[in-house]
């Protein structure tokens, strides 16, 4: 298949990989050329514009930082919508606001295009092995059409209705998230405040306590690794469009706004770069 592919980060890197590795024919796009290197190398082509990689692929994906990063490659000059799409197929991976997946949606269906809304878990570690798990909106039939797709990069794709749904479905997971590296974030902070061994404390908890954060970030706290496998600052973002949807809904989310509230701690003090474990520098300098 011919598939355009805009964003080359830490996700979009091993996505395309992954495409790559499946034979097709991946054409890339990214703000800074040179962060696409790596996918490059492994055998992508370069596109100047979001509207150049349209013009070469019968898919395009994108999957970049914030909903405003979106609103751009998709209607900024040279975008996606700048042109016809008639035919074409689009699925954006990007963690983005509800709302804007509706919105991309109605656009692409006047283009004469199909559009997904397709966020996916997994981490960096995920998105090199193609074990993701993704979270789909849009219509059931195109998803269906296009499974053996997602399935070159993700282990389970799952369909939760109309455009908006899937972005939804990760806010829900996000919630999660948050609970679970606030949970692995204390639990190691009044670990080392008791002198215990931290290596021991990580390979003992389990049962009801065990969870992704523990088992993938647990250790990397333990050897001072805060590259990012998720950016903290893309987390925050997630946490406040979570919150958005949230008062739209009537419901109050104590345990998420404060974690959003402690994530914004982290990145004004200048960490937004680093992955999500570096919450625990809040106690651990």
């Amino acid at each position: 298949m011919k598939i355009g592919f805009i964003g080359t980060g830490v996700m979009g890197t091993g996505i395309i990989k992954n495409l790559l590795k499946h034979d097709n024919e991946v054409t890339v796009y990214n703000r800074t050329k040179a962060h696409a290197q790596k996918v490059l190398d492994a055998g992508a082509s370069w596109a100047d514009s979001p509207a150049a990689v349209t013009e070469k692929t019968d898919i395009v994906m994108s999957m970049v930082g914030f909903p405003a990063d979106v609103e751009q490659i998709y209607y900024g000059e040279n975008g996606i919508f700048s042109k016809d799409r008639k035919g074409q197929l689009l699925i954006d991976l990007t963690t983005s606001k509800p709302p804007l997946a509706k919105k991309l949606h109605a656009s692409a269906k006047e283009k004469g295009a199909d559009m997904l809304d397709a966020p996916v878990f997994g981490g960096d570690v995920g998105a090199k092995n193609g074990t993701l798990t993704i979270m789909v909106g849009g219509d059931q039939e195109v998803v269906d059409e296009n499974l053996q797709l997602f399935k070159q990069f993700g282990k389970a794709v799952t369909y939760f209705g109309p455009a908006g749904s899937g972005q939804n479905a990760k806010m829900a997971n996000q919630i999660m998230v948050a609970g679970t590296m606030n949970g692995l974030t204390e639990m190691l902070v009044y670990a080392k405040a008791a002198n215990l061994d931290l290596e021991k404390v990580l390979k003992t908890v389990g049962g009801a306590a065990a969870n992704w954060s523990l088992s993938n970030y647990g250790p990397r706290i333990l050897k001072n690794d805060y590259t990012p496998g998720f950016f903290a600052k893309h987390f925050l973002k997630d946490l406040r469009i979570t919150l958005e949807e949230a008062e739209e809904m009537g419901l109050d989310l104590p345990a998420t706004k404060q974690a959003k509230a402690l994530y914004e701690q982290l990145v004004d003090s200048g960490l937004g770069d680093d992955g999500t474990q570096a919450f625990v520098k809040l106690w651990w300098k």
